[in-house]
């Protein structure tokens, strides 16, 4: 097994497009890169704390390929925004990787380079290694499946992970 931290914005967003990828066993929501400890979701969206929203996405390499799930990654979000994803505005929901080691680095810089052509403005997607990664408040896991009637889970995340599926429809369970 091997995991990666994926940043794309709201980190409800990532999560559900990630989960039910075959080969993936867990995906936890939470918190990196940044330099105050065990944060809470206040202090992140305080935006002094340094960190991003992220999932830490544990994967099985032999069933899932790491470039197919960084594929899925880029598509759930647009990586061209700086420090923001619409109308989410901020450093915590930054595009971002936290990789652990030079193979997860030269894939996503792999991968960045591949999709460069493919949007109009330049990918600012942070690639960086993996510090501390701190789980978020429980009420954050599954957020998306457990609140469907929510009104920003039904105008913003619906739609990025119907787009996300469809794209990638093949690789779902």
């Amino acid at each position: 097994m091997e995991s990666i931290v994926l940043g794309g914005g709201c980190f409800w967003c990532v999560e559900e497009a990630v989960k039910g990828l075959r080969g993936v066993s867990t995906v936890v929501p939470g918190y990196s890169g940044g330099h105050v400890e065990d944060p809470t979701y206040e202090q992140v969206c305080g935006k002094r704390t340094g960190h991003a929203e992220v999932v830490m996405v544990t994967f099985d390499p032999s069933v899932l390929d790491r470039i197919a799930l960084l594929e899925v990654f880029f598509t759930c979000h647009d990586p061209t925004q700086l420090n923001r994803q619409g109308n989410d505005i901020g450093p915590h929901y930054r595009s971002v990787v936290f990789y652990s080691d030079n193979r997860q680095r030269d894939d996503v810089l792999a991968v960045i380079d591949g999709l460069s052509d493919a949007f109009d403005d330049e990918i600012v997607t942070e690639v960086s290694p993996l510090g501390n990664f701190y789980e978020a408040e429980k009420y954050h896991h599954d957020y998306f499946e457990n609140n469907p009637s929510n009104p920003y889970c039904m105008m913003v995340v619906a739609p990025k992970i119907a787009k996300t599926r469809a794209k990638h429809a093949h690789l779902y369970e």
